[in-house]
């Protein structure tokens, strides 16, 4: 029985797709073991949002040949789709697989042979027009299901459409499937993801489904206690979904929005489909409506000719904003972007510097969130995430607290009030209570 690891880079989507690769290997009869164990096959999914993600890649491959020096090294994700060439000529690579191909490599591998050159399966990314379910079951206590992949926007910044290809979703019966097939399981939080998850529907080339009529039908299946939405764009996200997850059995108070800039200016040259002003209505809809929920934020900071001003803008335009927390990134150049075209690039230097400033403020609105639920009952999930003798999990409205380590609340909901924020800024809990079991 061949042993094969894996190590997954990026996004929640990219967990479920390795998760749901490793169950095909399980299925053909090998052995899925940690990236420690000596393997036989390591397989790689990879990212490549940014350069640094490139670079984590041909780290991760010279740790598996120092692990297994003979072991069998194939390449999948989208930095495999992008440089499929480039990765071939890493040393101690064996395959590189594209989008299309990354759920066939058991079959197009045979057997997993070295050979003296890499392999290369990667064709032009308009062939990866299938839609692939996938879950994860067993990594984590949430579990990621994809329910859409691809994008058809082009923002200036994003090599997303290069290495995904274009807009498409699963089918409504196969979604709710497999929800029930993970109600079945220990799970009790579902995390819906995809590339651009509110454009949920497309299939084909045609609109068959709205995103607001798959969180309805969720919403119904008994067994799952939790559903969170992973991001979804501001554009998409309607007055309809907020008013329904205000009003939902299983829907948690949180959104991650992205916003990318504050500043109209940049905005456009960015190609977001929506101005800040609109993002501002987004968040006071949400918490008039859900005072209580959490907001997260993706920006960037140093987009070629962000000025001083434009930067400021977007600073404070956050500060103003009742939002919970920031994910901040540095522009990165990626070939093939319409952003390398324009003029006036951001000096390193000064985009380091807009980063730490805006973590800075991202610590600052958490804090005052989390300030602003002390005293308050919630419901906390468990996870088996264990560091001098304390244990980890979230809130509904995704506030991470820490509480004294007991193997019994892992992977349990348990009833807490919220007490006070500790120097590591997680929140401790206090009369905690059972809440109920999963049946």
């Amino acid at each position: 029985m061949k042993k094969v690891a894996f190590y997954t880079l990026g996004c929640k989507l990219n967990y479920s797709e390795t998760s749901t690769i490793a169950r095909k290997f399980e299925e053909k009869g090998y052995l899925k073991v940690d990236f420690t164990d000596k393997p036989d096959i390591f397989i790689i999914n990879t990212c490549s949002v940014t350069e640094n993600a490139d670079k984590k890649c041909k780290k991760i491959v010279r740790e598996a040949r120092q692990i297994s020096p003979n072991a069998y090294v194939a390449i999948i994700g989208c930095y495999a789709q992008l440089k499929p060439q480039e990765i071939a000529e890493i040393e101690g690579v064996d395959a590189v697989l594209g989008a299309a191909e990354k759920f066939m490599l058991i079959d197009l591998l045979d057997g997993f042979q070295r050979k003296t050159k890499a392999e290369v399966f990667a064709s032009e990314v308009q062939k990866a027009n299938t839609f692939h379910d996938s879950f994860s079951i067993g990594d984590r206590t949430r579990t990621f299901l994809k329910v859409q992949d691809g994008c058809d926007y082009t923002c200036s910044f994003c090599t997303i459409p290069l290495a995904r290809g274009a807009s498409r979703s699963d089918s409504m019966e196969n979604v709710i499937l497999n929800a029930q097939k993970i109600a079945k399981t220990e799970v009790k939080e579902i995390v819906l993801t995809g590339v651009n998850t509110g454009d949920y529907g497309l299939i084909d080339g045609e609109r068959k489904y709205r995103f607001l009529d798959l969180i309805q039908q969720l919403d119904e299946i008994e067994g799952v206690d939790r559903f969170r939405i992973s991001s979804i764009e501001p554009n998409l996200l309607s007055n309809e979904i907020i008013e329904f997850v205000a009003k939902s059995k299983r829907f948690v108070p949180h959104f991650h929005v992205p916003l990318q800039s504050g500043s109209n200016e940049i905005l456009s040259k960015m190609r977001r489909r929506y101005k800040r002003e609109l993002y501002a209505e987004r968040v006071e809809t949400i918490k008039n409506l859900m005072p209580h929920c959490c907001i997260g934020v993706d920006v960037i900071v140093g987009f070629p000719s962000e000025t001083e001003e434009n930067f400021l803008e977007t600073y404070h335009f956050l500060n103003e904003l009742e939002i919970s927390y920031l994910h901040v990134f540095s522009y990165s150049e990626r070939a093939n972007t319409k952003a390398l075209e324009i003029k006036n690039a951001v000096p390193s230097k000064i985009r380091q510097e807009r980063s730490k400033m805006l973590h800075s403020l991202s610590d600052k609105k958490r804090r005052f969130f989390y300030e602003q639920n002390i005293g308050k009952t919630a419901t906390v999930l468990f996870e088996n995430d264990i560091e001098n003798g304390k244990m980890h999990g979230f809130t509904e409205n995704y506030i991470r607290v820490c509480a004294n380590y007991d193997p019994l609340l892992i992977n349990e909901l348990k009833k807490v009030q919220l007490s006070q924020i500790d120097k590591n800024a997680l929140m401790e809990v206090q009369e905690i209570d059972f809440v109920y079991e999963k049946h």
